[in-house]
């Protein structure tokens, strides 16, 4: 029995030991994105295409509509023509369709394309904070359901604008 306590003791002290030498801490990511000059410039672009493809399908909508209108209205049409004439609305209408799922993937693309640089400057930031408190590991605070540990997010908000910076001042020596 001693020697089950012991073993058990020891146990105990060497779990002890690992998770005190594990350092965990934890950021808001959503507040560094808020942050970063960057990122509002990207949501922009990304919005202002939207509005653009917004405004092109509602357009052609409209006069799709408004050709299924004719079309229903129009009563000297003969039966023949009445179905060429259907049949090529028809085909527009999937040809609609077909822009408005490309327009939807360009912008997924477009977004993706213009996020993946300012995450990729999130996760540096990360990286050198993580390094210089030697942390091993950092979690997002949306992920867990409770936080009241070691919050670095003011920390990697101030590399990552210092990041910023730096993409923002080498982006204009390569516009020279």
């Amino acid at each position: 029995m001693k020697k089950f306590l012991v073993i058990l003791l020891i146990a105990v002290v060497s779990v002890g030991t690992s998770f005190s030498q594990n350092s965990i801490a934890h950021i808001d990511s959503q507040k560094i994105l808020d942050t970063m000059p960057s990122r509002k410039a990207a949501m922009k672009e990304v919005e202002n295409f939207e509005k653009r493809a917004i405004k092109e399908l509602q357009e052609t909508q409209q006069k799709l509509q408004e050709e299924f209108t004719i079309l229903q209205q129009d009563k000297t049409m003969s039966s023949t023509a009445r179905k060429f004439e259907e049949d090529r609305l028809n085909k527009k209408a999937q040809e609609f369709q077909q822009r408005q799922q490309e327009l939807d993937q360009q912008i997924q693309i477009l977004s993706q394309e213009l996020n993946r640089p300012i995450l990729a400057r999130l996760q540096k930031a990360v990286d050198i904070v993580s390094k210089a408190e030697k942390l091993n590991y950092v979690l997002d605070a949306s992920s867990l359901l409770y936080s009241n540990g070691n919050d670095i997010t003011n920390k990697v908000i101030v590399e990552v604008l210092k990041l910023e910076q730096e993409a923002a001042a080498s982006a204009k020596v390569e516009e020279e």
